[in-house]
C-alpha cells in the first residue's frame, strides 16, 4: 500500500494557505525564520557537496543550500509546490523533481547530504520512510533531520500525526543508523516572547471548548478552522508583543546538545 509522504506543502496547493508550517504571509515572519534557521545551519553543512532536500516545499530553504552545494536536487510529492519552485528558483547546478519519498531508492543516486525539514511528525508509519532516506546516502554521508519537540509545542496541530521528544526520536533512529547525535534549536528572548504570547492566546482559545467537543468534528472542518485560529493568534500576538514582527532567522540558534527546552529536534544521522 502507497504511504504518501504529507509535508507542509503537500497539504495544500500552491496557493491555498492551510496554517502549516512554515507559513506564508503578513504575522508569519516567526514561522518562516524558524525555518529558514534550519536551513542556514545546513548551508555550511552542504558547502561543496552533492545534496538532496528531501520534502522541499516550494523550495525557498533549498535555495540557501544551493549557494554553498556543489549540486542539489530537491524532491517534493507536491506537483504544484514543485512547479512554483521551479519557477522561482533556476540555477545550473540546482533541480527539482516531483517525487513520492519512499521512493527516494529509484533516484539510484548518492548525496553526501540529505536534508529533511518538518517531515517526520506528519507519518503514521515512519520506519519505512527512514530507511529511504538512508539508501540515497554516500557511506560517509550525513542526514539533517528536524521535527518538533513536544514538550516545547503549544497549539495543536492537525496536520501532525504524532510530535516527539528526544530520547523517543533517537530510539526511532538508532536501529536504522551507525550514529545518532540529537542537536537543538533554541530561541532568543524575543522568540521566548512569541511562543509565551501565544501559548496565551492559545489556552484563551481552548478555553471556549472545556469538553474537547473539537476531536469529534470532521477533519476537514477542523483543519479549516485551524489555518483561520492561526491568523487570528498571530494577528493579536503582532499587536501585544511588538517585536514580534522583527524575527529572523538570527532569532535562532542550533546547539549541538539535546535540552528539553529546544524548538525543534535536530538529529544528524550517518549510515
Amino acid at each position: 500500500m502507497r504511504r504518501t509522504v504529507v509535508t507542509a506543502a503537500s497539504t495544500r496547493s500552491a496557493r491555498t494557505f492551510t496554517g502549516e508550517r512554515p507559513g506564508h504571509g503578513e504575522y508569519f515572519e516567526y514561522d518562516e525564520a524558524r525555518h529558514r534557521a534550519a536551513y542556514l545551519h545546513a548551508r555550511e553543512l552542504a558547502r561543496d557537496h552533492d545534496v538532496l532536500d528531501a520534502g522541499c516545499g516550494e523550495g525557498f530553504g533549498t535555495a540557501l543550500l544551493a549557494e554553498t552545494a556543489r549540486t542539489v536536487l530537491a524532491v517534493d510529492y507536491s506537483a504544484p509546490a514543485v512547479e512554483t519552485a521551479r519557477a522561482q528558483h533556476v540555477r545550473p547546478h540546482f533541480e527539482f523533481r516531483q517525487l513520492d519519498l519512499y521512493d527516494l531508492p529509484k533516484l539510484d543516486r548518492r548525496f553526501d547530504l540529505v536534508t529533511n525539514f518538518q517531515v517526520l511528525e506528519h507519518l503514521t508509519e515512519p520506519t519505512g520512510f527512514l530507511r529511504a532516506l538512508r539508501s540515497v546516502l554516500k557511506p560517509d554521508g550525513m542526514l539533517m533531520l528536524t521535527t518538533p519537540n513536544r514538550l516545547t509545542t503549544v497549539s495543536e496541530n492537525p496536520y501532525h500525526v504524532r510530535e516527539y521528544v528526544a530520547e523517543e526520536l533517537r530510539e526511532l533512529l538508532q536501529p536504522l543508523f551507525g550514529r545518532v547525535e540529537i542537536a537543538s534549536v533554541l530561541g532568543n528572548d524575543r522568540v521566548r516572547a512569541f511562543d509565551a504570547e501565544r501559548k496565551r492566546q492559545v489556552d484563551r482559545i481552548l478555553r471556549l471548548d472545556p469538553l474537547g467537543l473539537r476531536k469529534l468534528l470532521p477533519e476537514r472542518l477542523v483543519k479549516f478552522t485551524f489555518a483561520r485560529l492561526s491568523v487570528l493568534v498571530r494577528r493579536r500576538i503582532a499587536g501585544n508583543v511588538a517585536e514580534s514582527r522583527e524575527i529572523t532567522p538570527a532569532d535562532f540558534t542550533v546547539v549541538p546538545e539535546s535540552r528539553p527546552d529546544a524548538l525543534d529536534l535536530v538529529a544528524f544521522c550517518r549510515p
